[in-house]
């Protein structure tokens, strides 16, 4: 915390008339009254260690440790809260901080260029290891998302904070939101986003600042914080010699500890995100932090998200918040906005269907990302696949609540949409189609047909392939803008553990929030066209929601979304060139 100054009335050395000390206090008075009013004031911002030492496992067969230093970046006096945005893809990323004048909060608009996108403040914190003899070792620099696990420093802070659990990373968010609460800290480690570090076994000292820049735009002292690291190694060989569970599966395992067996693989939020990658059946999981709440930027996919890291020293705090909010009732879900509760209703609803005049979603697509050349989901001899991931989101201002009610022995749902009013209250449905089980690898849960389809469209717009997928599970996977008005920065239905149901269900219901959009990877089942006889040359993919207009939006005119892209080489060994959206240099 920033110290403040104390004014203290001095004395003159030499003599003099009152006269002339009544001129000077004169003077100070006027001039005081001439000065400008004060700066609107920002969090009082400082960094702190939680522990003075840390140990890390680095393993033989496979070396390199996770910095996990346990630093925290601590928001006093008022939240750290920014505003993440961009006007079209054509428009750079923008930040906005909210600052307070005399108790008012104000909007300060933040340098251009400060970030790039949407994943957090890029190069905050710096780091630098010497080793036993004060040689340095290493000296790096870290990307810090605001809303990396957090937990409260005082027993009067606010019980739960209001901002989100992490920062987006799909390539065409729209909006975020980033905070940290006041009487908060925020861990500055970046968690399986972190690149591996190879040190050798051995003791370090470790220094972690904040960037100049941050310093100067957030106010925040010059006062690095020093953590003594030890790393030790260890074999497999070791931990079947001790009958110890395989690395893998320690799921409460800090991340430097998480080993080959899942802590080396790709972070799994970001499937589907990378050039050119597919995930394989061996990336497993992403590296398991102490952490305990949600990841999201996840996708529908065959990788399991993992955790923000949470050193052990705010695990406790973040825990007890945890449990004030399990304690939310009537489908709260952040401590302070209402929101219809998950649980399917009993039984299929009863008398006359009505689309009643109340606010309802707004149903939106993303341009495809993360295009490969696949050979299709069985390696089929002769065939070439055009794979993609795709995302539809929901604008607002009202949630999309569909529920599924099965008739004993079918293999079918009818689904029906709900609406509700201000207060929350069921007050219509319609019927919106059916839901059906889908048993392939990488689903295995009820979909909900005709939410979107996937189109492959020739230069002049004609459609060329029309992909066979038309049935998703519902789920809350990205944050694409919450920023606009009711999105709920706290959903509960974040993957397929809380979505979608069994096979013996005999309801289901699917909800899309305000503010989230619905990721398939493009690594899943029925996510690719067959362009085995497709000729090459310029072609664009179509993500429509809604196709059949069967679900009630407020708007049905922008449904559609399109991303350019040059099909080339030859049967076998075709290619794909994806060139920019607009300034979204991304696939």
């Amino acid at each position: 915390m920033t110290r403040r100054r104390t004014a203290r009335l001095r004395r003159t050395l030499l003599a003099g008339t009152t006269a002339v000390a009544v001129t000077a206090v004169t003077a100070g008075i006027v001039a005081a009254a001439q000065e400008p009013a004060k700066a609107a004031r920002g969090p009082e911002l400082s960094l702190v260690a939680a522990t003075t030492s840390v140990t890390l496992t680095t393993w033989k067969e496979d070396p390199g440790v996770y910095l996990d230093l346990g630093t925290y970046l601590i928001a006093e006096g008022a939240p750290l809260d920014l505003k993440v945005t961009r006007k079209s893809y054509k428009d750079p990323v923008t930040v906005t901080q909210t600052v307070y004048e005399g108790g008012k909060a104000e909007a300060k608009k933040l340098p251009t260029g400060t970030v790039k996108d949407f994943s957090g403040l890029p190069g905050f914190s710096e780091i630098t290891l010497t080793d036993k003899a004060g040689k340095k070792v290493l000296t790096r620099s870290e990307d810090f998302c605001p809303n990396n696990a957090s937990g409260r420093v005082r027993p009067d802070a606010p019980s739960t904070s209001k901002y989100p659990e992490s920062c987006p990373t799909n390539p065409f968010t729209l909006g975020s939101v980033w905070g940290v609460e006041k009487g908060w800290a925020a861990n500055t480690y970046g968690g399986s986003y972190s690149e591996l570090v190879q040190l050798p076994a051995g003791t370090y000292t470790a220094k972690v600042g904040v960037a100049k820049k941050y310093r100067d735009l957030f106010g925040i002292a010059d006062k690095p914080a020093t953590v003594k690291v030890t790393v030790v190694e260890r074999s497999d060989e070791d931990e079947g010699s001790t009958g110890a569970a395989p690395r893998s599966a320690k799921a409460g395992e800090h991340a430097g500890h998480a080993g080959h067996g899942a802590g080396h693989q790709a972070p799994a939020a970001h499937a589907g995100h990378g050039p050119g990658h597919a995930p394989t059946p061996a990336e497993a999981a992403a590296p398991v932090t102490s952490g305990a709440g949600p990841s999201y930027n996840v996708g529908h996919g065959p990788l399991k998200a993992a955790p923000p890291a949470l050193p052990w020293a705010l695990k406790k705090k973040q825990q007890s918040a945890l449990s004030q909010q399990a304690r939310d009732t009537g489908g709260q879900t952040d401590g302070s906005r209402q929101a219809p509760a998950l649980e399917p209703l009993s039984k299929r609803p009863t008398g006359k269907a009505s689309v009643p005049d109340v606010p309802k979603p707004d149903l939106r697509s993303l341009p495809a990302y993360g295009i490969i050349i696949s050979d299709g989901e069985k390696d089929i001899p002769g065939k070439d696949y055009l794979a993609f991931s795709a995302n539809v989101w929901n604008a607002g201002p009202a949630q999309l609540v569909v529920d599924g009610f099965r008739s004993p022995g079918k293999d079918k749902m009818d689904a029906f949409q709900y609406f509700y009013d201000a207060k929350g209250k069921q007050v219509g449905y319609t019927p919106t189609g059916t839901m059906e089980w889908d048993p392939r690898p990488g689903h295995v849960h009820w979909h909900f047909t005709d939410f979107a389809s996937y189109r492959l469209l020739k230069a002049d717009k004609k459609e060329a392939v029309r992909s066979g997928k038309e049935a998703f599970c519902l789920a809350n996977t990205d944050a694409i803008d919450y920023t606009v008005k009711n999105a709920n920065w706290h959903p509960y239905n974040t993957d397929l553990a809380t979505a979608c149901g069994e096979e013996n269900s005999i309801s289901v219901r699917e909800v899309l929030d305000v503010g989230s959009g619905d990721t398939y990877t493009q690594d899943l089942p029925g996510q690719s066209f067959d362009i085995t006889g497709v000729p090459n040359g310029t072609y664009y993919i179509q993500v429509l929601a809604n196709p059949a207009k069967r679900l009630k939006e407020t708007n049905l005119d922008n449904n559609s979304a399109l991303r350019k892209i040059v099909l080339g080489g030859e049967p076998g060994k075709r290619t794909v060139t994806v060139p920019a959206h607009d300034l979204v240099n991304a696939n």
